[in-house]
This record gives C-alpha cells, structure tokens and sequence, in this order.
C-alpha cells in the first residue's frame, strides 16, 4: 500500500498539501467573511492558542487572493512582544508589513527610512502607502498576534487603524482589517491600576463590525479528521477509541492532532496501517502528557501565575467564590483555553489539562516521596488500596505540616499531596481521572490498575463544621459519582467500585483534634471513611 503523504499537524499552521486538516473557517462562530470584505468592514478574531488561527488566516488570505477581487495579506506582530514603546514598535508592525508584502508576492510599501514620518503615524502612513500601491485592487489586512501588543503601543496602533477607516477604499487605506490573537477587544487595555481589562476601550477601535470565535472540533469533526486517513491509507480507527480522543480532548484541536499523529506514526510507526484501538490511543495520551511538549509546557508555565493560581486552586478544592467571575486570573484562564463557562460554572476544560495541573502542581512533591517499602499491590497485580491509604495516613501525619510550608497551594495541599502520592506509587503503571467539582467542596478521583477501579473522594473539615455533617455530605456524594462513573465506563459485572471517602480536618490548630483521633477507619455501608 502507498505511504500517505501527508500527517496529523501538531506544529504550526497546517497544509492541506502535507496535512490532514478540516476546513478552519466552518469552526468559526456568528462570522460573516465575505460580508466583511464586500461591506468594507472591520473586525476581531480570537481564541486560545493551538486552535488553528493561524491555519485559517492563512488558508483564508489563500481563498481571497484567489476568488476575490482583492489583494489580501496576513501580517503577524509578534516580533513587537515586550515594546513597550512606541516608538520601537511601530517601525517594527511596518517592517512585519513589509515582509508579508514580499512573501505574498505584492508591491513593496515604504518603510520608515523613505517616509520620514513620526514613529506613532508609521503604521497609518505604510497602509496608506500600499493601498495606493496595489490600486486598481482593495487592499486587505489580517494582523496575527495582536494581543502582545502593550499598552501605549495597542493605543497607538488601534487609533492609527481607527484613523484610517473613514477614509478606507481602494488606494487608500484596506478596505478590510481583521485583529486577530487569544483575546477579544475589549480585553486589549488593561487597566494601569490592576491589569484588569478596560470594560469600555472602545475610543481606540470603536469601528469594529464583529468579534468573532473559533470553537474547537465537535465529536462529528473528530471523527471527520481521522476519515481523512482511512480514506487515503484505509487504517480504521476503533469508534471506543475515537470517543477516547473526544472525551479527553473536548475536540482542542491540537490534542486531537496530536493523539492521532501519537496513534499513527509513534506507537502503531508510520509504516503501520493495523486499526488505531482504544490502548493506541491511552499510549499515546501518556506519552504527550509525559513528552513535555511545548503547548502543555507553556500552560504549565502559567499556573505559576499568582491570578491563575488562585483560580485553580478555587476550582481544585471546590469551593464557591464570588469574586472568581470578575477576576482577572478568570479571564487569562479562559484565553489560556485552560478554563471553560459550562452551566454557568467555571471548569477545567478538558480531562488532559486536569492531569497535566495535577502532576505539574505535584510534582515537587512527587519527587520528594520516597520509593514505597511496603506492598501496596495484591497477588493479582491490582492495588492494595487498604494498605496504600493507611500508608497515606501516616505519611500525612509525619510530613503534612512540615510540607505544607513550603506549598504555593496551601488551601488544596491535601488534594495535591494525595495525589503526588498516588502518582508516586502507580509510577505511570496506572491511570488517575480526575473530577473537579467547584462550588461541591469537594474533588473525585477514580483510580485504575492492573484492570481494577477504586474511587476517592476528598472532603475538607473546616471551622463551623463538624465531623459527621462533612461525612454525611461526602458519603452521599461519592455513591452518587459511583454510579455516574460506573454508567459511563459501561461496567455491567454487577461489581460495586470501592469507594473510598477522606476527610482531611482543615480547622484551625484550636479546634483540630489530636492526631491520635484524627486518624480513623472506619467502613459505612460499601464506603471506606479514613480520617485525616
């Protein structure tokens, strides 16, 4: 059988030559392209990183030089990252200007050494100049990266634009201009005083027709991707492994490639045609989540962020704060992609950025925890949770307050400490999924090794509440997430999950018990409760 040609991108924007790829702009939500072209209109485009921006900015300038009318050109900014000033970056947005001119083949605009016009004029006066240049056509601009524009540099760049409109029209300002970047307009100024984003800029670019969104895949479009290989290569695909990818991904367009291209070219090697199973693709979750690729990484970055912080940490533990919607750590959270609104609730967006905040909060920690000594599995090769969790407990009441000192996550530093805990000991041999339930109080695992499931719900004792009022709570609660899970996983054995309920007493040192009474045991009905 002839090897395909082409590939699962996972860098850059994508090539339907090279790569399998969906259409980018029937992702894109309430836009009326065309309409904004014909109308002469101006407007905004934004979404998180890794959704394919790019790709449709580039396949789209392809479509208009083609079909249209038009001369149209993406140009991207980033060069301008951290000018603060002016006067650096406006001679750098012309040179970024000038280099897409030559690259799409179009007549060069004057630069700032041939107009000897003042640093915050630069970028009206080279539009003007290349409207006049590519006359008797329109001219149309998309500027990439935007959003890395800073302060007095967005201000200036956004008036010299909006200086430009009413004057618009075939040689002599585009026509057309699209800001495109991880944030919508409104959040382009933030506010001196706290970095929070001005609610109304809009003096700066009050000429904006549109904001426009790219969504990510649907399960129909994740689907539709991997078609494009059956077709080509006939490699199936197993449908239990392609809701795999969907459950995990929330149809983010990178992680979609890129479990794919894992499947195809890293764990079945390019040459392989076998069909794609659900183990294929779970191999190649944990080798993404553990290759440190540089998407994952740059979020991991960011939760070292002191705003983002306290938003995962609040989603973490699961408590309510009213304070969260207006906040900007919410904000960045949601550009990052990091963070989704669902029923009104902020949650993590997806299974993979769960695990990937988990083990990039805990790892430290991880690393800190010896080799276990004691024999944490059964003869059958699954976990002794019993014994592993009355290891816990000891290990909580000898390292805890030392260990908790020293963490950025103080308010979910049992969550993190468990976990780091049940990461050490599974070593990669095992798979944690992980249930953030905000304002619930409250954060599920289900654990699987060796084939078999247990599930852990952690609840925290806090001042004015007493012991069995939490346990009553929790106990209900994780019968509840049993039977969702068993539900969705399907298991029709008739075998209850262990459950397992740990309440970590969270009250100040006046009103804590003693440790001897805070480690308990104790089984309710098919619940484990182990106090902590």
């Amino acid at each position: 059988m002839k090897r395909s040609v082409r590939f699962f991108n996972t860098t850059g924007p994508c090539d339907p030559n090279d790569h399998y790829m969906l259409p980018p702009a029937g992702r894109l939500q309430n836009a009326q392209l065309h309409r904004y072209v014909s109308d002469k209109l101006y407007w905004s485009l934004h979404a998180p990183r890794q959704t394919g921006k790019t790709t449709f900015l580039h396949s789209w300038v392809k479509e208009l030089n083609a079909i249209e009318n038009v001369v149209a050109c993406c140009v991207s900014v980033e060069r301008c990252q951290s000018l603060v000033e002016p006067e650096r970056a406006m001679p750098a947005i012309c040179d970024a200007i000038r280099e897409a001119a030559i690259k799409y083949g179009f007549p060069m605009p004057r630069t700032t050494a041939d107009t000897g016009t003042s640093a915050v004029s630069l970028v009206s006066s080279i539009l003007t100049n290349w409207a006049e240049l590519v006359v008797p056509k329109p001219l149309v601009v998309l500027f990439d990266e935007v959003d890395i524009l800073e302060r007095e540099v967005m201000v200036s760049f956004l008036r010299q634009l909006r200086g430009g409109f009413a004057t618009r029209g075939v040689g002599k300002f585009p026509i057309s201009i699209a800001l495109v970047g991880m944030k919508d307009l409104w959040e382009y100024i933030p506010d001196p005083k706290d970095g929070k984003p001005v609610i109304n800029p809009g003096s700066p670019f009050n000429v904006k027709q549109d904001s426009v969104f790219i969504s990510n895949f649907t399960k129909e479009n994740v689907a539709e991707l991997f078609a494009q290989r059956t077709e080509e290569t006939g490699q199936q695909i197993e449908q239990a492994a392609l809701d795999h990818v969907w459950e995990q991904s929330q149809g983010q367009p990178w992680m979609v490639n890129n479990l794919f291209m894992r499947a195809t070219l890293r764990i079945l090697k390019a040459d392989n045609y076998e069909t794609v199973t659900l183990d294929n693709i779970q191999q190649a979750r944990e080798q993404m989540i553990l290759g440190k690729e540089t998407h994952l990484e740059s979020l991991a970055y960011r939760i070292k962020d002191e705003r983002v912080r306290k938003v995962i940490e609040t989603i973490l533990v699961g408590d309510s704060d009213p304070d969260l919607g207006e906040s900007r750590g919410l904000d960045i959270c949601q550009d990052l992609g990091l963070v989704v609104i669902e029923g009104g609730t902020p949650k993590v967006a997806n299974p993979i950025y769960k695990e990937i905040l988990a083990r990039q909060i805990s790892y430290g920690t991880q690393l800190a925890i010896l080799e276990p000594a004691f024999r944490w599995q059964k003869p059958d090769g699954t976990l002794d949770m019993d014994t592993l969790l009355k290891e816990f407990q000891g290990f909580w009441q000898e390292n805890s307050e030392t260990w908790e000192e020293k963490s950025d996550y103080t308010e979910a530093f049992p969550h993190l400490l468990l976990m780091a805990f049940l990461q050490r000991i599974t070593n990669g041999e095992g798979h944690i999924e992980r249930e953030y339930a905000l304002g619930r109080k409250r954060l599920d695992l289900a654990v699987e090794f060796g084939g078999s499931w247990s599930i852990i719900e952690i609840k925290l004792l806090r001042n004015r509440q007493t012991f069995e009022k939490v346990k009553a709570e929790g106990l209900k609660q994780i019968v509840n997430y049993r039977d969702i899970f068993s539900s969705s996983r399907r298991m029709k054995d008739g075998k209850k999950i262990p459950c397992y309920l740990l309440i970590f007493d969270r009250r100040s040192e006046d009103k804590k018990l003693p440790w001897e009474q805070r480690i308990t045991w104790n089984v309710e009905g098919d619940v484990t409760v182990v106090g902590c």
